[in-house]
């Protein structure tokens, strides 16, 4: 049985306002407020398993091609990394625009060591982190350039 639109749209506007619910719509502001959660966990608190069980969705897709796909993958390739004794994880810049977001970290293995500069960049979905891009810079002893990394 077909319903006429126009009494399909007298039904909806009879149950109330719970008769259709939309998705939440995730803004900049809402974004960049889940990746400053999970950058503060996950490269300065380097708690990785809390970072990714509250902000990352369970079939994370990853594109570093170290490690596999989905949350639990994650955790196990970067919990004990992330745990060693004199690794640092300086965040240097968040950017957030859209449902895309990018963190800059300086990366230091050790103590007194030049380290790397990371950008990691996340894709969000429903207010989850859904997907991962990496890209790592060594920092050479010397450059080309006076411009500094970071």
């Amino acid at each position: 049985m077909r319903i006429p639109a126009a009494s399909l749209a007298l039904l909806l506007a009879s149950c109330g306002s719970n008769a259709v619910s939309e998705a939440p719509v995730f803004t900049d502001a809402a974004n960049r407020a889940i990746i400053t959660d999970f950058a503060r966990l996950f490269y300065t608190e380097r708690d990785v398993p809390l970072a990714f069980e509250t902000h990352v969705a369970p079939d994370y897709i990853q594109h570093n091609p170290g490690i596999a796909n989905g949350r639990d993958a994650a955790v196990d390739a970067l919990a004990a990394m992330f745990a060693e004794e004199g690794r640092e994880f300086r965040i240097k810049q968040i950017i957030v625009d859209g449902d895309m977001a990018v963190i800059h970290v300086h990366a230091i293995p050790e103590p007194g060591a030049r380290g790397a500069s990371v950008f990691d960049m996340y894709r969000l979905e429903g207010g989850r982190i859904v997907e991962h891009w990496d890209a790592i810079q060594p920092v050479p002893e010397t450059s080309a350039n006076p411009n500094p990394m970071f």
